[in-house]
């Protein structure tokens, strides 16, 4: 297969040396890709004064049809979308599911928002204040969208959902979008991006793709463009420092790094309701997507009085777990993305040893089930106990994006429970299971600041309770610090980065006629 990229709405295949992409369960060469001599400024200004216009024309009802066109014509596909999910990202069939469901899911969400918020163009953005004695002349702040274009750059581990929840917010906000993949597992999402072509689903200039390496394209960003990027903290580092960000304010979200922590509270007892739904919650954040899920738990904290008991139920279950290839019956992990996302894991796994004992899996090399002798990214699921929480540093500072997860004793203490959640330095998510109100409340108003998102699992919902590492279109995804500082998604909130937020002030009869407030 020979990757095109999608600009000025047109298929482009680029010029020159191509780069191979592999199926990380044979590493079998399965399509090929290059972006050089490709004309990204070009590309960008299309976007902007073609799609932008477009989409600014449509009402929130029209941008909903649209995005709820496109889920359609996606879902329609999705048995050959799960066959190739599994072919290029290494996927099951369930994480299959599991990204592409998300995909069209989330974009079903926001054309769902769209229809309720109807004929309106823009939002308005509480009441109008008063600015004088008098009662006509008021101030009233409203959130226009950006006159510029969305650019995205997602992760390798989620080249559907990824990509489209954040399309998703960007379309039904306004703003026309040029979309980057990862290149390892791009694959996916330039099949997405083609059947929505090939429907004649997305207006002109609404939708670019890029299939490969992104070139000079964030240097011509201007001042009312704005990134969102999913990735590494250093990658994240690097996009921050670029010119069209430093010296033209473009706005940039950023998802990066999560030291995740799941923490069982001491009046959990071995054996009740919470208690599975903790061990169950933890193994699948460990082997789905083989862990390559940034919202995946990392670290588990649980009291030194039953640390044995969780570490023991924990490889009780993770060593059922049958890795190797996607495509074949049984197998329930297939490998990580890439052969130097192997490389990676295997070093962190030999890092986080120096500090904690490994208890089952670790670094070494794995035959898959199903693989040809010798090939495949193939690790074990891999956990690790240690006996003291806090000297156990390295492990509150590097993240192992695969199925790793270090087990963590400590006292039993809500303040010091929330302390070592803090350790991570900022965190998408974090699961906290029991149901002693008191010990909650302490937790909770210590460590809910350092996350995006807090699960809170108590006996009266443990059978409700979803894994932590499923993302809702209507809840907040980004978290602080480490986390990269960003939000996505939650509902409307979403909208928030792709529009300005304008105070006008002026008489309150003449604004009420243009703003319809």
């Amino acid at each position: 297969m020979r990757l095109q990229s999608y600009l000025l709405d047109q298929w482009m295949p680029g010029e020159g040396p191509t780069r191979d992409l592999v199926n990380p369960a044979t590493e079998e060469v399965i399509a090929q890709t290059t972006t050089a001599g490709i004309d990204f400024a070009a590309a960008l200004h299309h976007a902007r004064t073609v799609g932008g216009p477009a989409l600014r024309a449509m009402t929130f009802a029209e941008r909903g049809g649209l995005l709820k066109a496109m889920s359609r014509a996606l879902y329609a596909k999705r048995e050959e979308l799960i066959t190739l999910s599994s072919r290029c990202n290494g996927a099951t069939r369930g994480d299959s599911k599991f990204d592409i469901d998300g995909a069209t899911g989330t974009l079903s969400h926001y054309a769902y928002i769209g229809k309720t918020m109807g004929d309106a163009r823009f939002t308005i953005d509480g009441e109008a204040e008063k600015l004088s004695s008098g009662a006509r002349y008021v101030g009233q702040h409203v959130r226009l969208p950006r006159p510029g274009v969305a650019v995205h750059i997602n992760a390798f581990n989620f080249p559907a959902w990824g990509t489209f929840e954040k399309i998703a917010t960007a379309i039904l906000a306004g703003m026309p979008v040029v979309t980057k993949p990862a290149t390892a597992t791009s694959p996916l999402t330039y099949r997405m991006v083609q059947i929505l072509i090939e429907e004649g689903v997305v207006p002109a200039g609404v939708l670019g793709f890029i299939a490969g390496p992104a070139g000079d394209l964030l240097d011509h960003l201007g001042p009312q463009d704005c990134v969102a990027f999913t990735g590494s903290a250093d990658t994240a580092a690097r996009l921050r420092a670029g010119p069209g960000i430093l010296e033209r304010s473009a706005r940039i979200n950023v998802e990066a790094d999560s030291l995740n922590a799941a923490v069982l509270g001491p009046d959990v007892g071995v054996g009740d309701d919470v208690w599975y739904t903790f061990i169950r919650n933890i193994v699948k954040d460990m082997t789905q997507k083989t862990g390559q899920k940034c919202t995946a738990v990392r670290r588990v904290f649980v009291p030194e009085a039953i640390a044995g008991e969780v570490v023991e139920a924990l490889v009780d279950e993770l060593s059922r777990i049958t890795v190797g290839d996607p495509t074949v019956s049984g197998v329930d992990m297939g490998p990580v993305a890439t052969a130097a996302q192997l490389r990676d894991c295997r070093a962190g796994m030999a890092l986080l040893s120096e500090v904690a004992e490994i208890k089952c899996g670790g670094p070494d090399a794995v035959s898959g089930v199903g693989a040809p002798e010798g090939k495949g990214y193939y690790i074990a699921p891999t956990l690790l106990f240690a006996a003291n929480a806090r000297e156990a540093s390295v492990v509150h500072r590097h993240e192992v994006f695969g199925p790793c997860a270090t087990v963590l004793a400590y006292s039993g203490e809500a303040t010091e429970a929330a302390e070592l959640v803090a350790m991570g330095q900022g965190c998408l998510v974090s699961s906290v299971y029991g149901s002693d109100k008191a010990w909650m409340s302490d937790f909770l108003m210590s460590a809910a600041c350092w996350n995006g998102r807090v699960v809170v699992c108590s006996k009266k919902v443990a059978d409700q309770t979803l894994p932590p590492g499923m993302v809702l279109p209507n809840q907040v995804h980004g978290g602080p610090g480490r986390a990269g500082g960003g939000e996505e998604l939650g509902g409307v909130r979403g909208l928030d980065l792709y529009t300005n937020r304008t105070a006008i002030q002026g008489d309150r009869g003449l604004l009420k006629k243009i703003l319809g407030a």
